[in-house]
């Protein structure tokens, strides 16, 4: 059974019992009003004219008003219902009418039933009475103490007959047959078979051999277990003679004491008697078998299942002898019965994981039986607790033919849940065979495998939801509820279809549109780099983001009202009001449109691309990223630089075709400048002979000559003409090799300091004297 219906399974079924217990409600009450015999009629004269009589009757009928409540206002006649006009109202107003309507008939018939279930005050009023009448308190005295000597004397006796017993019962314990395992079946080896068809019948032969063991273990278990529980029942049988025995004398009077003693000692020995009997059946001594964890399991349940069962219905009919009302009688044993099924509810939920490792499927088994049982195991304790509530339900409301209706509303909830489920593991399975795209295809889309398998999931979620709506309904019509008929023309349920499916389409429609440009946009990219425009391709993926962003935005718009529109919201406002707010936004936030309109020119006139090399507001590194309003940055040491075209005033960009490695050196004054700049000339030679510079230099030096001259130094400029890409590894390499070849050639490079050596001469020493100082400049 499918998790998805379970909700919708527990909400049938309270809607059913709901309904069928307002109507089993109203005939009684009817039938009851109009017969009334003439001796009723007699007792209740006596009552009215006796005050002390007339003054309890009055407690209780106010007691009885208090619990029904406030009565329910009347409903409108069948003429002054009008119809909804679906024509008229949207589809957004008329559900929620229609949604508050069905919740406060719910409630009404919740209301109903918790005063059917419920007459608690009745019970309260018969305690306190009870409490303040001498006569009653005198009457419950004389019950306890003949009640603790009848109980005292049968214990004594149980007690006496339960060590008589002691030894028998150990003697049957020991002569229990327990339970053998059978030995392996071996094939004989000595005359081997002449066929596979001799060796296959052996696992069922087996099989059969070991049901076999098992039903003559239990029959000749049989004998001992059954001399077991006789003498169990024994002890049992003797409380319940010598408390007869007493109640026969002048302890059992008046008939109000012995028929109350009567019911506790009933009650004490049919509880006692069914326990015995859950040991005979699931024991270590049972009839059958288990282990010792497990039968201490099922007797401390059955312990507590017999306790409160069989003890809350002695004290109600205890109280019921002692003078509480009918009603209170009910509700009594009404709660008293749900706390036993609420203890089968906490079994269920204990059990819940054994339960279904015995139905699951063995790991080797697959198919649709399979994945069932799997299902149904994952899942049984959902219905079983319904029902379980709902048997309840039914004998509490007292619901004519409710069991039968019962069984009928379980067996074809069970099929359609069943036929839901079979349908949805088809229809999935046939998805996913329609999704598997066959090779050739692959190969002329690389991309449509990626893009389909996205949409999957959420299509196979889609199709199992419609399924198990149609499911849902027909379990409605199952449970009697006239479901179909929402759905006739001119009907919510109709105008909720039209509007799903009418979104649905807008949104396959979108989903359609969404993938197709993408693939169009990917797939020109890759025709480019694979022809060679790699500039084209660069500013494609450039301009990619922004045009899905864009897209997105737009889909998601016409989407968006087009879902509004068919919920009846009118969306002239909101285009309205959009406009209105997209005024304010472009006024108040200059910035922000000034940031789309840079980014969107530097766009258009092809100024950046993603992997340049640009310097843009002080700040430089490759372009990783450029969309309608930033551009995003990796410097060389990993930082992220993320500026606004708002910001940006001049952009220099070192990957358009061509990039110069600068020569720049100074020589000292005496050096030959000619020899200097023929040796720079060489080294530039040199390097485009080479393999790794080859590609990356695109001339000779240029060599501008001598472009500064003062007392120290002479500077010598030139320039190499490059690649984008070889500038740097270029101009490092040519710097390193320069100063290499400048000290094999004696060529000084000039020093930013200068030396000067001055003779000073003191006033107080003779020229002899006079040494040289070096001061620096």
């Amino acid at each position: 059974m499918s998790h998805k219906l379970v909700p919708a399974l527990l909400a049938a079924l309270f809607l059913a019992i709901s309904s069928l217990s307002g109507v089993r409600a109203e005939t009684p009450a009817a039938s009851s009003a109009a017969a009334l015999s003439p001796d009723e009629a007699r007792r209740a004269l006596d009552t009215l004219q006796d005050d002390k009589k007339r003054a309890q009757m009055i407690d209780t009928l106010r007691a009885i008003a208090n619990a029904s409540g406030q009565q329910q206002p009347a409903a409108t006649a069948p003429g002054q219902k009008s119809p909804i006009p679906l024509a008229a109202d949207g589809l957004g107003a008329q559900l929620l009418l229609t949604v508050s309507e069905e919740i406060q008939e719910i409630s009404g018939e919740i209301a109903s039933m918790a005063r059917t279930l419920t007459h608690f005050p009745a019970f309260y009023y018969w305690f306190l009475r009870t409490a303040n009448d001498p006569a009653a308190y005198n009457l419950l005295i004389e019950i306890a103490w003949k009640l603790a000597l009848v109980l005292g004397c049968a214990l004594a006796a149980e007690w006496v007959i339960f060590r008589l017993i002691r030894r028998p019962v150990a003697f049957l314990e020991g002569r229990v047959p327990q339970t053998a395992r059978l030995p392996a079946q071996v094939l004989p080896t000595i005359d081997p078979p002449s066929s596979v068809a001799d060796v296959t019948p052996g696992p069922e032969l087996n099989k059969r051999r070991h049901s076999l063991a098992r039903v003559w273990q239990v029959l000749s278990r049989l004998p001992f277990v059954l001399g077991r529980f006789v003498l169990e029942l024994l002890p049992v049988v003797v409380f319940v003679g010598v408390a007869t025995a007493l109640l026969g004398t002048e302890i059992g009077q008046p008939t109000t004491v012995r028929l109350v003693i009567l019911a506790v000692v009933n009650a004490c020995a049919f509880s006692r008697g069914l326990i015995c009997a859950v040991r005979g059946l699931a024991g270590p001594f049972g009839v059958f078998p288990v282990r010792a964890e497990t039968a201490a399991y099922v007797e401390i349940w059955a312990r507590r299942i017999v306790g409160v069962g069989v003890s809350g219905i002695a004290f109600a009919n205890v109280a019921l002898l002692l003078g509480l009302h009918r009603a209170g009688y009910a509700a009594l044993l009404r709660m008293v019965m749900l706390v036993v099924h609420l203890f089968v509810v906490v079994i269920i939920l204990q059990c819940r994981r054994q339960v279904a490792e015995a139905i699951r499927a063995p790991a080797e088994r697959q198919g649709i039986a399979a994945r069932l049982r799997n299902r149904i195991a994952g899942g049984w304790h959902y219905p079983a607790i319904a029902l379980d509530l709902a048997l309840w339900a039914v004998w509490a409301l007292n619901i004519r033919n409710g069991y039968s209706l019962l069984l009928q509303y379980f067996v074809g909830t069970a099929v359609v849940a069943l036929i839901t489920r079979v349908a949805i593991m088809l229809t999935l399975s046939l998805i996913d065979r329609g999704f598997r795209i066959k090779p050739e295809i692959l190969q002329r889309f690389p991309g449509l495998e990626i893009r389909a398998n996205r949409y999957l999931p959420l299509l196979r979620k889609i199709v199992s939801g419609v399924i198990a709506f149609i499911g849902f309904v027909a379990v409605l019509e199952v449970w009697g509820v006239d479901a179909i008929v929402w759905f006739y023309g001119g009907q919510i349920g109709s105008r909720l279809i039209s509007a799903v499916v009418t979104i649905g389409l807008a949104v396959a429609i979108a989903a359609a549109i969404w993938e197709a440009s993408n693939a169009l946009l990917d797939r020109q990219i890759n025709t480019l780099s694979r022809d060679g425009h790699y500039a084209r391709a660069a500013r494609l993926r450039t301009f990619q983001p922004m045009l899905r962003t864009a897209l997105l935005c737009v889909i998601a718009a016409v989407v968006g009202l087009t879902a509004l529109s068919e919920i009846g919201v009118n969306v002239a406002p909101l285009l309205a009001g959009a406009g209105i707010v997209g005024i304010a936004i472009g006024f108040g936030s200059q910035k922000l449109v000034q940031d789309l309109i840079t980014g969107l020119f530097l766009l258009l006139e092809n100024t950046v691309q993603v992997g340049d090399n640009v310097s843009v507001s002080g700040l430089s590194g490759v372009v990783e990223n450029v969309s309608i309003r930033t551009i995003r940055l990796r410097a060389g040491d990993g930082a992220v630089h993320i500026v606004p075209f708002s910001a940006v005033t001049t952009i220099t960009n070192a990957s358009r075709g061509a990039g110069n490695a600068s020569v720049s050196v100074n020589v000292a004054y005496k050096e030959d400048t000619d020899r200097a700049g023929q040796i720079l000339k060489d080294i530039v030679d040199e390097m485009r002979s080479e393999p790794d510079f080859r590609a990356l230099i695109r001339g000779d030096l240029e060599l501008w000559g001598v472009d500064k001259v003062d007392g120290a130094m002479v500077s010598i400029v030139g320039q190499i003409r490059c690649t984008e890409a070889g500038r740097w590894p270029v101009q490092r390499e040519f710097n390193r090799r320069m100063k290499q070849r400048f000290q094999q050639n004696g060529i000084q490079v000039a020093s930013a300091t200068q030396t000067i050596l001055m003779h000073v001469v003191p006033p107080s020493d003779s020229a002899a004297n006079l040494t040289p100082r070096r001061a620096a400049g």
